[in-house]
């Protein structure tokens, strides 16, 4: 599904950046764009669609999804943006940033959390009820429940070895440490 990712410039106070940039909303079904777009504007703040990107879903991730369609709050679509450095020397670029990814797991979307270090950024906007009614419907016919089997802890080698080498001279683990009477 094609979403619109419609991206907020605002001024701010700052001594080191002039402006922020996050991402607002998603618009299902949006045009392909070939540049950014001005949408509405007021007092200190402006607003673009920055792009359109495919909103994919994947039958690995419905866990993940139906997680986010049945939380109590909102249901949120989760778009990563990418800060580019390759317009030095453009002023007035201030860091624009490029969407990158929207999906609808929040796994997905906190594993970029974790790399915040590549210059990604991710924000959540609220998803429209287009989109949680087609992702409702794709979890409701590929989503299969896995039931949960406890994995059996393995002992480490170590532990192994000490227990034998207890078994063999007689020791139990409530006599460690202690002298052995012969």
């Amino acid at each position: 599904m094609p979403l619109g990712v419609v991206i907020e410039r605002r001024e701010i106070d700052n001594p080191w950046q002039s402006v922020s940039w996050r991402a607002v909303a998603v618009i299902p079904g949006a045009p392909e764009i070939d540049e950014a777009r001005q949408l509405r504007n007021g007092p200190g703040w402006v607003q673009y669609h920055a792009a359109t990107l495919a909103l994919e879903l994947h039958r690995s991730d419905t866990v993940g999804y139906q997680h986010n369609i049945s939380d109590e709050g909102v249901p949120m679509v989760y778009v990563v943006l990418r800060f580019d450095d390759d317009d030095e020397g453009d002023e007035d670029d201030d860091g624009v940033p490029r969407p990158f990814l929207v999906t609808a797991c929040p796994f997905e979307a906190a594993a970029y959390l974790d790399a915040t270090a590549t210059g990604e950024m991710v924000e959540r906007v609220p998803m429209p009820e287009a989109v949680r009614v087609w992702v409702q419907e794709y979890v409701a016919k590929h989503h299969v429940d896995e039931p949960f089997a406890k994995k059996r802890k393995r002992k480490k080698w170590f532990e192994q070895r000490e227990r034998k080498q207890e078994h063999a001279h007689g020791l139990s683990p409530a006599s460690r440490g202690k002298p052995r009477h012969e």
